[in-house]
């Protein structure tokens, strides 16, 4: 990887990043409008009491008094004690339910469509508005009216000449934003923002940039590269002088299937009772079937999940003779793992998860979504 001058970088390249706002959350609203302008804190529980797990998503309301994901359950409601605040527990069939209509809504507007997470996309839409911004600024506006209409849900949109600028851009006004950035102003825009809104500086590497007088990321742009290659080492400290001046050639790239569909939970206690770990990872299965059959796929190979009481990560997994999306034979494949994980001694499982992957599709079957009423 090296340094890349900005005359490599073709400005005929319009990539928009669309950010549902606050997922989750958003979501809980769209379906129970009651909720809307109260604070809505959507929640992880372990399932060992009603206070025990973390914050997944909250809305806007609710971060106004401080919460936010990944704070502890307990503290988010010490924070909202005296608010008539919401706590719920996290929903994904129903997410994702949400989160495939949104997608299908937005890559129809797209030349080239990726997306990167349950909330949020890249687009590449250079062909359709011909390299024009201004064009791009009315797609997207197309684009958040329609979302609006039909799921009830907002976004943030950034539009900029790569993935890195529109990343940046959909996060600079939240929520229900749009920002555009165009070639010409992709340094003035980067220039005064902490250095911390780039992917990839974290806490520590901030500390250490701070450090060094890096404060800002135009305070990185004019930084030596050779330096942050010492630093940081080569593949690193290009990236970061590339990016600091919002250069980045990665393409928006098409993805297909998901390569695994897992679930995973916290046990009341740490146990080595199989009996108990497998009424929890029942469910989990149970989930898995509804998942698979709602994506008309099939899976060949069954795995477990246990994270043990020292907080390791152990994986057991098994190939089968014949993909299946049947809940009891994924069940038994399971059980039968668990039995073998139980004999080695002194393992007490904290969290237990179930993992399907070797996906086929189902031949002649409808998705469960044909029979969801829209």
């Amino acid at each position: 990887m090296k340094p890349v001058s900005e005359k490599q970088v073709s400005p005929r390249r319009v990539i928009l990043l669309v950010d549902v706002d606050y997922f989750f959350a958003q979501c809980e609203e769209a379906r129970n409008p009651s909720l809307r302008n109260k604070p809505v804190v959507v929640c992880v529980y372990s399932g060992r009491n009603g206070e025990s797990g973390v914050v997944s998503t909250a809305n806007y309301e609710a971060r106004k008094h401080g919460v936010k994901s990944g704070i502890s359950i307990s503290l988010a409601k010490k924070r909202l004690m005296n608010v008539d605040a919401v706590f719920l527990p996290v929903d994904h069939e129903y997410y994702n339910r949400v989160s495939d209509e949104v997608m299908s809504i937005l890559k129809k507007h797209a030349d080239i469509f990726e997306q990167a997470g349950v909330d949020e996309a890249y687009l590449d839409v250079s062909k359709r508005v011909k390299g024009d911004f201004d064009r791009a600024v009315e797609l997207a506006k197309k684009m958040k009216e329609e979302v609006k209409r039909s799921m009830g849900l907002t976004c943030s949109i950034g539009i900029g000449p790569n993935k890195l600028v529109a990343k940046i851009a959909a996060d600079f006004q939240k929520p229900d934003g749009l920002t555009v950035v165009k070639p010409e102003e992709v340094q003035g825009f980067l220039s005064p923002l902490p250095v911390n809104r780039l992917i990839g500086v974290g806490v520590k590497t901030q500390g250490l940039m701070e450090s060094l007088g890096i404060k800002t990321i135009g305070d990185l742009a004019s930084y030596d590269v050779r330096k942050l290659i010492e630093l940081f080492g080569e593949k690193l400290g290009v990236y970061f002088h590339n990016a600091s001046r919002g250069i980045d050639n990665q393409p928006v790239k098409e993805r297909g299937e998901a390569s695994s569909i897992s679930r995973i939970s916290t046990l009341r206690e740490d146990t080595r009772n199989l009996e108990a770990i497998l009424k929890k990872t029942s469910e989990l299965c149970d989930e898995i079937h509804a998942e698979l059959l709602r994506r008309g796929l099939r899976a060949k190979q069954v795995g477990i999940i246990v994270i043990t009481k020292d907080m390791a990560v152990h994986n057991r997994s098994k190939t089968l003779e014949q993909p299946t999306s049947d809940p009891e034979a994924i069940k038994k494949n399971v059980r039968g793992l668990f039995e073998k994980f139980l004999r080695e001694p002194g393992l007490e499982a904290r969290r237990v998860g179930v993992r399907v992957s070797g996906f086929v599709k189902e031949e002649g079957q409808k998705q469960l979504r044909a029979f969801i009423p829209s």
